[in-house]
């Protein structure tokens, strides 16, 4: 199925609309973070009650993606999308006017269901406007959306506590939200719907196999043993469940169709590497600016911006190169650059000069930015257009998966680690990650000439 014709006028107002709602889901993924002990003093609630403030919103979100991408194959993803951002913002404005922890938690949870529309369907919103010879330029737009909302998220959110109290950082969304509804429900096309189906039994066992999954991963990483091995194990048998109950539909919301193709299975799996990278590093470096090196937290920020920075600058690059070389071997290429970028910094000496550690920084940015665009590329255009939606919701999942388990493995390596030696250990975790992306990322070469020799 071809891309509906569009207007340049509609293509960069639907683009707009894709990156406000990457940034937006982004930064409250992140912002509530800063503000959790300052949210914990005013609702007069513990510090441990707090932490689920964050911890609802990405288990919404992860739970989610799955189900948002098959509704917009029925619905559209015109509608699906829209509703969500529309469901954002509107939960935004309730948390921001919450007077409970309980109603806050409850806003929380509708913004995750939100950003996993807007999340899930970004991928494929763009794949819609776009013609096949203009995709590395719009993931390359995506990418560097995801490096801005990465790069500015605790700054803007330290910013706003500084001159106004928390309730802002939700109130912040609703102007922004309102206008990106109205322009977005204006200039976005009216996309190819198929008969109505909501499957209601995989949606369970979807919350189920991640929703649980990633509950024992974090309880693994608080040693809590007997809890996470019963969690992750209730979650592997909901995804036996889920496959087994999947592999039967002509349409599964779990992508089974797609997952067949070695090619997208292998570039999931090479986003899930990467993901676990990148946050095993993003988590661990200010533990060791400012617990073992003894930097300031504003020290700190400075000194991580190069890796988001470099990202947004290499990212276009290597769009514009994926339109002429294999994004197999691109995507390799930039993850060893990470790789290397990563062991320098687990090897810097105990009191490096701030431009030692800035050219670190800078190197896992630039591979990290050489890798997301090209390997984007394939997931979206590795399986027929029709099913763009569930390929952006997987490369959501990908996203997710790859986040909580590099999460979840901090706080298993900080609670084995002697002394200050865990942030190092979590760096030298994130290039083994980083390593084995590359493997698959490169294993994905062979798949292309195999495919080339049987002539699809």
């Amino acid at each position: 199925m071809t891309s509906p014709p569009v207007s340049d006028t509609q293509r960069r107002l639907v683009m707009l609309c894709a990156v406000l709602g990457i940034v937006l889901g982004g930064l409250d993924g992140a912002i509530a973070n800063i503000a959790l002990p300052t949210i914990a003093r005013d609702l007069h609630c513990s510090e441990t009650q707090t932490v689920w403030v964050v911890n609802v919103y990405h288990l919404a979100v992860a739970v989610s993606l799955l189900p948002a991408a098959a509704l917009a194959d029925s619905l559209g993803l015109k509608r699906v999308y829209g509703f969500g951002m529309a469901l954002f913002t509107a939960a935004s404005l309730a948390g921001a006017l919450s007077g409970s922890l309980g109603v806050l938690i409850g806003a929380r949870v509708v913004q995750g269901l939100g950003t996993a529309c807007m999340a899930a369907l970004s991928g494929a919103l763009v794949r819609s406007v776009y013609a096949r010879t203009q995709l590395h330029q719009a993931f390359a737009i995506v990418a560097l959306a995801v490096a801005i909302s990465a790069a500015i998220g605790p700054t803007l959110a330290a910013a706003v506590l500084a001159v106004a109290p928390w309730p802002w950082l939700f109130l912040i969304n609703v102007p922004i939200g309102v206008i990106a509804v109205a322009l977005f429900l204006r200039a976005a096309p009216t996309s190819p719907r198929a008969p109505f189906s909501f499957d209601c039994a995989g949606t369970l066992l979807n919350v189920g196999a991640l929703g649980l999954s990633i509950l024992g991963v974090d309880a693994l990483g608080q040693k809590e043993t007997g809890l996470a091995t019963f969690e992750i194990g209730a979650g592997l048998l909901c995804t036996l469940l889920l496959y087994g109950q999947q592999k039967n539909l002509k349409m599964p919301m779990l992508p089974l169709d797609l997952l067949a193709i070695p090619l997208f299975s292998l570039s999931i799996l090479t986003s899930i590497c990467a993901y676990a990278a990148q946050i095993l590093a993003y988590v661990a470096l200010p533990f060791l600016f400012q617990t073992v090196m003894h930097l300031s937290a504003v020290t700190t920020g400075l000194l991580v911006t190069p890796w988001p920075v470099l990202v947004a600058v290499a990212a276009p690059f290597a769009g514009r190169l994926a339109t002429r070389h294999p994004a197999s071997i691109l995507s390799s290429v930039g993850l060893a650059i990470l790789a290397a970028g990563l062991a320098a910094l687990s090897l810097m000496p105990a009191q490096p000069a701030f431009g030692d550690i800035c050219w670190r920084m800078a190197l896992c940015g630039i591979g990290f930015g050489f890798y997301q665009t090209p390997n984007n590329l394939t997931v979206m255009t590795s399986g027929p257009a029709t099913r763009s939606g569930a390929a952006s919701g997987m490369m959501a999942v990908a996203r997710t998966l790859g986040w909580a388990l590099g999460s979840a493995l901090v706080a298993l390596v900080f609670g084995l680690s002697q002394g200050s030696s865990g942030a190092v250990h979590c760096l030298e975790l994130a290039t083994g990650f980083a390593l084995l992306g590359v493997a698959l990322s490169v294993s994905r070469r062979a798949v292309r000439r195999e495919e080339g020799r049987l002539g699809r």
